[in-house]
């Protein structure tokens, strides 16, 4: 399994009926209750944004992502709370003097496509302001007139805000949409899609919505012209009166000067377990072919066919023609049903057909694996088993090394046994996980996810491409008679900006 970041291309806070632009904040403070900057008794923001998806449709399209194995392409979006860390601040007040939330709903919804009945989509534009109110800001003849100080860049009334999407238009509904589902040309909050909702208990929980329909739906065409999301409060929350303070959760923004920047996380599968070192009978196994082109993986025209000869070179026939699958550029993987009624061990030869690369046909590619037999897997005796340690070599990488984000890097591990050099072990259960360290916090940026295990090497693939500056870490994980061990800070290094 790999992962891909997706970052926002523009984002910015809608407050209620207020001409403030925030779109150049570093956090979106979500609030409702009373607000003694709005017209309306009752005060509340929301917040829109969009998301880059040109990395990831350049990764579907070179065939680095694909689903012709399994279809587990999954999007989370995911925005960190301001205080996930101290819980200390749960119940206090922030700087604005809003008290912190606990025990509410987030909608994640979609923009609405249209303007009220002109059928033109609702583009919007981020803006250049910073605060969320001016001290100036005052209620004149049911308007809010900005009287800003002069020289004071950080409070803009420019667009977009709760009535303009741009300098030229508005939103078909101020605010995008209408919570109390009164507006008559506008979009009321029951014509909205839900892509979907998330509680609250405490308050300082990240954000974690699940987004796969709705990022799949664009990928794959039948979502078009979609100009972006927002996050508000349910409308319960939003038309809550009587209250005397404000109750607000915060998130860090894209343009926050953390590491903790939003992003839409995208998870797929490209996990190679290659069993051609391994290949036990009466088990299900896996043959990998890898295509290089001038040595670089690469996609061939259509998916090669796979068909197995036994010990005399003879076609099986219930092994005959089977269909292979990309399970990334360049690597095609075919399962091969349980083998048995052969002696063991025995050599047999895997086939692969069909090979056609640039409009042109290609010969046949005859590989051989050995079958083993299936007590090769199993050990039975009256001593139970020591659990091992282990030692690792790594390739591909340098300790300390400083890395360009533009870099694709396939990091190769050597497993070995500890205080030896020679003794490679080829059957490990091994996982590695990422992650960058904020003192004494590890903030996880890959998850715990199992090496690739080709025939000669176990290797997992690294892009620096979505990945923030920063000095990252590797652990390796290893599971054996039943223990779990974990090698802290195998290796370290950092991502630099390329200037």
């Amino acid at each position: 399994m790999s992962t891909h970041r997706s970052y926002f291309s523009k984002n910015n806070t809608l407050v209620s009926n207020t001409l403030a632009n925030t779109g150049r904040n570093p956090i979106t403070d979500l609030y409702f209750g009373s607000n003694d900057m709005s017209i309306s008794p009752t005060g509340f923001s929301r917040f829109l944004f969009n998301i880059d998806l040109s990395e990831l449709l350049d990764k579907i399209s070179s065939g680095i992502i694909t689903t012709e194995c399994t279809n587990t392409l999954t999007h989370t979006l995911t925005m960190s709370n301001t205080i996930r860390f101290d819980a200390d601040l749960l119940n206090s007040l922030n700087s604005d003097s809003r008290r912190r939330a606990s025990s509410f709903d987030l909608i994640l919804f979609r923009i609405p496509l249209t303007s009220g009945d002109t059928g033109t989509i609702q583009d919007w534009d981020e803006g250049v302001g910073y605060d969320y109110s001016s001290d100036q800001l005052n209620a004149y003849n049911g308007e809010l007139i900005a009287k800003k100080l002069i020289g004071d860049k950080s409070y803009s009334d420019r667009p977009s805000n709760w009535f303009q999407r741009n300098n030229l238009n508005t939103w078909s509904e101020y605010g995008v949409y209408s919570n109390t589902n009164s507006s008559i040309s506008g979009v009321n909050y029951d014509q909205l899609i839900i892509v979907d909702s998330q509680h609250f208990d405490r308050g300082d929980e990240d954000i974690n919505f699940n987004m796969t329909n709705e990022i799949n739906g664009i990928l794959n065409g039948t979502i078009t012209d979609v100009s972006g999301w927002g996050i508000a409060y349910r409308p319960e929350f939003e038309k809550v009166t009587g209250l005397t303070n404000n109750y607000c959760v915060s998130f860090f923004s894209r343009f926050t000067q953390t590491f903790y920047e939003p992003y839409l996380l995208s998870t797929y599968n490209d996990l190679v377990q290659d069993d051609r070192n391994l290949f036990v009978e009466n088990k299900t196994n896996k043959l990998y072919l890898y295509v290089y082109i001038d040595g670089n993986l690469t996609t061939l025209d259509v998916n090669p066919t796979v068909s197995i000869l036994d010990p005399n070179g003879d076609l099986i026939p219930t092994l005959t023609g089977l269909t292979s699958c990309p399970r990334t550029k360049g690597v095609y993987e075919v399962v091969i049903p349980p083998i048995i009624g052969y002696k063991t061990p025995c050599v047999f030869n895997d086939v692969w057909g069909d090979i056609q690369y640039d409009g042109n046909n290609l010969s046949n590619i005859e590989n051989e694996f050995v079958l083993q037999p299936y007590k090769n897997r199993i050990t039975i005796g009256s001593q139970s088993r020591e659990p091992e340690i282990y030692g690792f070599d790594f390739y591909g990488i340098k300790q300390d090394e400083k890395i360009l984000n533009t870099d694709l890097r396939k990091i190769g591990v050597t497993i070995k046994k500890a205080y030896t050099t020679k003794q490679l072990l080829q059957n490990v259960d091994a996982s590695y996980r990422i992650y960058v360290r904020e003192g004494n916090t590890e903030v996880q940026v890959q998850d715990w996810e199992k090496l690739n295990r080709a025939t000669n090497e176990y290797y997992f693939m690294f892009d620096t491409k979505d990945k923030l500056p920063n000095e990252y870490y590797i652990d390796i994980r290893v599971i054996t008679s039943g223990e779990v061990d974990t090698y802290k800070r195998t290796i370290k290094f950092q991502i630099v900006n390329k200037k």
